[in-house]
């Protein structure tokens, strides 16, 4: 299953509904700004603009800017509130209750609009839904990398990938990464060691559907891959102990 890009982004916000969240999830792609292009600070709070301060390469900066204007304008689309005025929050997190778990729009929308944010070298990708989502996306690594990084992955996952031609074992690494971080970021869990290796999303063109979710493939330019996981209301839920992961390192707020 593959999941499309939703329409342009508007420039400013056009009213409560006018996107119907119930239909599915809306995705967009967010490319690096030119690099000369001005840094836009005028949307963001002054915790967004902090995480901006710190960030050393003036690329992801800018990248991470671009995001964050982005999704403040999908926000206020969605709920009327000005694009400024947009307030984030954290969730309790599902393992300790400790407030690192998801973002999410503070206040009673919370509860109907949701997103998420990810970024890497020179692309972001963002996705709002009426119900618990994650989205990842990932430049697709050199081949040994892969090789490295599987290790962590579910035994089952790595058998996909021993029995992927070697031309295409990088393009599936990426491929399961992403649908693994974005289920992650959707269940407010993180990532960490043990549970990249407990959950199984699949390494093959079809993705693997943990119980209570729905996982599907992003189409992204040629040399990243991305993936989006949304809560499926009424569908059953495996009983998998929630840990905690490494905190803050659930988006790439």
């Amino acid at each position: 299953m593959t999941t499309t890009i939703a329409p342009q982004m508007p420039t400013q916000g056009r009213g409560p509904g006018s996107w119907a969240l119930s239909r599915g999830p809306l995705l967009w792609v967010v490319p690096a700004p030119a690099a000369d292009a001005p840094l836009g600070l005028s949307l963001l709070d002054t915790n967004e603009r902090r995480r901006a301060a710190a960030l050393r390469r003036p690329a992801e900066r800018a990248l991470y800017v671009a995001a964050h204007s982005a999704l403040r304008r999908a926000l206020s689309a969605c709920t009327g509130v000005p694009a400024a005025a947009v307030r984030l929050t954290r969730l309790p997190c599902p393992g300790c209750g400790g407030p690192h778990g998801r973002p999410a729009l503070a206040g009673p929308t919370g509860d109907r609009v949701h997103f998420s944010v990810s970024r890497t070298g020179g692309l972001a990708l963002l996705g709002l839904a009426s119900q618990p989502l994650g989205v990842d996306v990932e430049r697709v690594p050199d081949p040994q990398l892969a090789e490295e990084a599987s290790r962590s992955l579910h035994p089952s996952e790595r058998r996909q990938l021993t029995g992927t031609p070697p031309a295409g074992r990088a393009a599936a690494f990426a491929r399961c990464w992403t649908r693994k971080e974005a289920y992650l970021k959707a269940t407010g869990e993180g990532v960490s060691s043990a549970v990249l290796r407990d959950v199984h999303v699949g390494a093959g063109f079809a993705p693997a559907q943990p119980p209570g979710w729905r996982v599907a493939d992003v189409e992204v330019p040629v040399g990243w891959a991305a993936a989006c996981v949304v809560s499926a209301p009424g569908a059953p839920r495996g009983r998998r102990p929630v840990r905690c992961a490494n905190r803050g390192n659930h988006d790439r707020r």
